[in-house]
């Protein structure tokens, strides 16, 4: 079994707290690019009677 299985994470999980480590670790003039790939977007849109009911909403 692997060890992020054994420690209670999902692969989804593992991944994402091995690439916060990797882009916290690197030196300062690589960091800032890094840091901005961490942010993630989501964006909304309700449906109703098979079709968007309103505009997509942008959640952060």
């Amino acid at each position: 079994m692997s060890a992020w299985r054994q420690a209670g994470l999902n692969y989804i999980n593992y991944s994402s707290v091995a690439a916060q480590i990797l882009r916290r670790s690197l030196k300062p003039e690589f960091r800032a690019d890094a840091l901005k790939r961490d942010a993630s977007h989501v964006r909304i849109t309700p449906w109703a009677d098979g079709k968007p009911a309103a505009k997509a909403q942008q959640a952060k």
